[in-house]
């Protein structure tokens, strides 16, 4: 019989630590979070607003047999709590041990980085207490979340303008919106590109003021050069090409739709999967670290590992030296996303994984390879090519170390011909090329996630979950993989920032990112951040509720054939359908495109 229970977040995840723990361990997998906010109380928060928000949790129905099953389980047992390393990891715990009657004060909590035999053995000597300001922190979050999402969605659907909103998607959106006002209102203003065209290159001119040159300046020119031109100046130098550091949640996501096409709730889900483990020859091993960290950090173990490993397969002058980053809204000590083996190389474990999972673990694994490195060393020579005080810039690049670069692909060689000080170019062509200077480029996935980071919005956790609720809810479409807000998207973010511009916006939201941390830290406390929010909320709220104008309905030139009123265009999470206009009296739909998940008849709204 078991003598210790060990509980985690995955069933895959549990059954591979359970192969490493022995008989001394039973390990159960709670499938995620076991309860929620109930939808009961004012606004159906789930929240006591006048008793310090004294939240009021349940069971979610889906997970009631799991819940019996643990309490059963555990009866008797030593219990240890082995959810994720981060906030919801903290908060599953903390649930877990208030629905099976635990002491929080206890060392009954464990967080597996990776998940490797060594790893977890080592850390089931290493537990700890719940981090009750983790859990804090997850609670206002969640309140925060509840509170924001629920009424500001009640305004969007009482005034039939939208489905929902939230504290970080809406400010995505607006971001979106933003942008593409801005490339709306853009009007494309003509310039000319020179180029000095010869037998063996293609020289560019070189501009000694900052604005684009207009026609008639490159007429100008054009008409002042003369041929031959003679070289005056050859200068060589050495750059250095550093590689990237090793991956983040932010960083990964965006290379992953980059450079592999993947969006970010497929990145996520694939990671998720390396992470908790892939069966090798029998056994379950987790191929790379915890996957939703936002720091480059590697562990000294690691980082000897590696060195020797790129020592002996490339040579000692490949090494490079360790560098890591962490921006100022980093939290926790979580490393980088990793291989958990630097010697597990890609082509070794190909076999045993899919397609998606090899490319992505090819691109964790070469990246964090590549980062711990030498920088590649390029030889850069620059000629200029003279008239009568204009000049043109001539550029080759030879690559005389490859560096980390050895391990994709090197800069390609730009080869240019040997010339000498005073050689004069005697035949070539002057060409003015027509240019128009271009707008901004959407954002696809990738850049809206930087974007938000380097403005402080959200979190590892969120980016992926907030990139699905822009496109789900028809806000957004996907135009070559870049973000198109609908009429709808911008009907939402706009009366949004009409009515809550003190709310969505880059500095309110970043602001709370900050609090929220601070409670992590225990500099300040929970509830004083959600009574200073609350009362100026509502006010907004009540003002919208009365001042917002009701969107026009969206008629489609048909009645409804059960009551004769017009029928309208609208809109769920599951895409658009056909309702009565008569509505809530007559409960008439007719869909027009299949939903993407349950039927409509199953909605119900989320906090």
């Amino acid at each position: 019989m078991s003598k210790k229970i060990l509980i985690v977040e995955s069933p895959t995840k549990a059954k591979a630590i359970a192969s490493y723990v022995g008989k001394d361990y039973k390990v159960l997998s709670s499938s995620g979070h076991i309860r929620d906010l109930s939808t009961k109380g004012e606004g159906g928060f789930g929240l006591d607003i006048k008793n310090r928000f004294h939240p009021t949790y349940v069971v979610i129905p889906s997970k009631q047999k799991i819940v019996n099953k643990l309490i059963e389980e555990t009866k008797g047992k030593e219990v240890i709590l082995a959810s994720d390393p981060d906030r919801e990891g903290e908060a599953i715990a903390w649930h877990l041990a208030d629905v099976l009657n635990l002491d929080i004060n206890e060392k009954n909590r464990v967080t597996f980085t990776e998940i490797t035999k060594n790893a977890v053995l080592k850390e089931l000597d290493n537990l700890k207490s719940i981090d009750m300001m983790l859990v804090d922190s997850q609670e206002v979050r969640r309140a925060l979340d509840r509170i924001i999402g629920f009424r500001l969605s009640n305004v969007l659907q009482r005034k039939k303008i939208g489905q929902a909103a939230g504290r970080v998607q809406s400010v995505a959106l607006k971001l979106i919106v933003d942008l593409e006002k801005e490339i709306k209102a853009f009007v494309p203003e003509e310039y000319y590109e020179i180029k000095l065209t010869a037998d063996l290159f293609t020289a560019n001119y070189k501009q000694t003021k900052k604005s684009l040159i207009t026609k008639e300046e490159a007429n100008t020119i054009k008409k002042e050069i003369s041929f031959p031109l003679k070289v005056t100046d050859i200068n060589s130098k050495v750059r250095t090409s550093q590689s990237k550091l090793a991956y983040t949640t932010s960083t990964l996501l965006q290379d992953a739709n980059n450079y592999l096409g993947f969006n970010s709730a497929n990145t996520m889900r694939i990671a998720q999967k390396l992470f908790e483990g892939i069966e090798i020859k029998g056994q379950i091993i987790g191929l790379i670290t915890y996957p939703r960290p936002d720091s480059n950090r590697l562990e000294p173990s690691f980082i000897n590992q590696t060195k020797k490993y790129i020592e002996k397969n490339y040579g000692k002058n490949y090494v490079g030296v360790y560098r890591h980053k962490d921006s100022q809204s980093t939290q926790g000590a979580h490393e980088a996303i990793r291989p958990t083996d630097i010697n597990r190389r890609p082509e070794d474990v190909e076999r045993f994984l899919k397609p998606t999972e090899f490319r992505l673990y090819k691109l964790i694994y070469n990246t964090t390879l590549e980062s711990l490195m030498a920088p590649a060393q390029i030889d850069v020579k620059t000629i200029t090519i003279t008239s009568n005080n204009h000049d043109f810039i001539l550029e080759g690049k030879k690559t005389i170390f490859p560096g980390y670069q050895i391990v994709g692909s090197a800069d390609k060689n730009v080869e240019i011909p040997e010339l000498k000080i005073d050689d004069l170019i005697h035949k070539g062509i002057i060409i003015l090329e027509q240019k128009f200077t271009q707008p901004k480029t959407r954002y696809n996935e990738a850049s809206l996630i930087k974007e938000m980071e380097s403005l402080g919005i959200g979190r590892p956790s969120t980016y992926a979950n907030t990139m699905s609720a822009l496109k789900n809810y028809g806000y957004t479409n996907l135009e070559k993989r870049r973000f198109v807000p609908t009429n709808d998207g911008i009907l939402v973010s706009d009366s949004l920032d009409n009515f809550f511009n003190t709310l969505i916006n880059t500095d309110f939201t970043s602001r709370m990112e900050k609090q929220l941390d601070e409670i992590a830290d225990g500099k300040i406390e929970g509830y004083s951040l959600l009574e200073s929010f609350y009362p100026p909320f509502e006010k907004l709220v009540n003002n919208a509720l009365d001042n917002m104008p009701k969107a026009e309905p969206k008629y489609i030139g048909e009645n409804c054939p059960k009551c004769n009123k017009p029928l309208v265009l609208k809109r769920s999470q599951y895409g658009e359908f056909i309702g009565c206009s008569g509505f809530p009296d007559c409960k008439f739909t007719r869909y027009i495109e299949k939903p993407n998940t349950k039927s409509f008849k199953n909605y119900r709204k989320k906090g």
